[in-house]
């Protein structure tokens, strides 16, 4: 039987939750292995620094160390942001425990548990049920809209053959005609109404596709990086579908650049991924950035709705029909941005099938190399 000590010792080195223990001058005692993975750095580095040493002096995490100190009551604060070495920014709960009363000196225990992942899921879970109301709504009303404009197209063409004089027959073609463009742009709305064809897909091909496309289209000096990590396998997809989806994230990128800028094409694989609900052995993830001049923050949560747009020439339509076909494959689309830097994240399942999930897994990047890097220009 293990002494108690031992057991102690294997308890704190299997939790998933970081666990830090600071001495009455917040110097740092001890770190669990979690604790390690979460600074990313050895615990014989970090252990006999002093907070303030080991945290930004705006950290919110030095902060709730002090307030715990100085207070001499437990507390716990949910969903924090802080600062970590190397300006890395997490969201974590925050569990600060003093180990005897204020201004004893027996220290400071502290449980940081990582919430990033779990915030990430959720939200992903609430985009996709976002996106699936949204369609059955658009469905909805593209029935109500496209009835009546069937009669209305009917009627405009009956009225043509009883019309005497044939120049009449300009305006009931302009009825025809304004018809006929509203119900397309319905159908538009709509996405895709095909189910994609799956069959093994090179997703390097399909970037390769698009880039060769845009530059023969594209005017100015734009240039393009192609990173990508030739170990991913073949994806399970449409083609035609994907390099839909990707030509118009692509065109965006070239028209938010203007004359000037380069696009960064990037493939990556990751390990017990969850996207929504389902956590996914293997997942491609495919970025696409630009250097141009960001999306404004009060549209981020609704670019991928129809018809929203923040070109007065745009339709709104590409980024939603993107997001339907990648949806389609069992995928999601991410975008963050700010300016100077928009990434727009493909997230594709490697494996047939994934599976629900249920208490949180560990997740990995696997980048065993760095992949060649080409640029091209024109």
């Amino acid at each position: 039987m293990p002494t108690t000590n031992a057991m102690h010792q294997r308890i704190l080195d299997n939790l998933t939750h970081a666990v830090l223990m600071f001495d009455a001058n917040l110097c740092l005692d001890f770190i669990n292995p979690a604790g390690e993975m979460l600074f990313a750095v050895s615990a014989k580095r970090l252990i006999g620094q002093c907070a303030p040493a080991l945290l930004p002096a705006d950290s919110h995490l030095l902060e709730a160390i002090e307030k715990g100190r100085d207070s001499g009551h437990p507390f716990t604060e949910h969903e924090v942001q802080i600062t970590l070495p190397g300006r890395r920014e997490l969201t974590v709960d925050c569990t600060v425990i003093p180990l005897a009363a204020a201004g004893s000196d027996s220290g400071l225990l502290v449980e940081l548990q990582q919430m990033d992942r779990q915030l990430r899921i959720a939200r992903e879970g609430q985009q996709l049920a976002q996106q699936e109301t949204l369609r059955s709504l658009v469905r909805g009303l593209a029935h109500e809209i496209k009835n009546p404009l069937g009669g209305l197209r009917g009627a405009a063409q009956l009225l043509e053959r009883e019309l005497p004089d044939p120049a009449l027959k300009e305006y009931t073609n302009i009825i025809i005609g304004e018809a006929d463009r509203l119900r397309n742009l319905v159908d538009t709305m709509l996405g895709p109404n095909a189910l994609p064809q799956k069959e093994p897909v090179n997703i390097h091909q399909v970037l390769e596709h698009v880039r060769q496309l845009v530059s023969v289209e594209k005017s100015g000096d734009i240039t393009f990086v192609s990173d990508y990590d030739p170990s991913i396998p073949e994806i399970l997809g449409d083609r035609d579908q994907l390099v839909q989806a990707v030509l118009n994230i692509v065109g965006n990128a070239v028209q938010a650049i203007g004359k000037q800028g380069e696009i960064i094409l990037r493939t990556r694989a990751q390990r017990q991924f969850t996207i929504g609900q389902t956590c996914h052995k293997l997942v491609c993830r495919v970025e696409i950035i630009d250097n141009g001049p960001g999306i404004p923050e009060d549209m981020l949560e609704s670019i991928f709705f129809p018809m929203v747009t923040g070109r007065a020439d745009g339709t709104g339509l590409g980024l939603s029909i993107a997001q339907s076909l990648i949806n389609q494959h069992g995928g999601l689309i991410q975008c963050e941005s700010r300016p100077g830097r928009t990434r727009f994240s493909l997230l594709l399942p490697l494996d047939q099938a994934g599976h629900r999930a249920g208490s949180p897994q560990r997740g990995a990047i696997t980048e065993p190399h760095q992949p060649a890097t080409l640029r091209h220009s024109a």
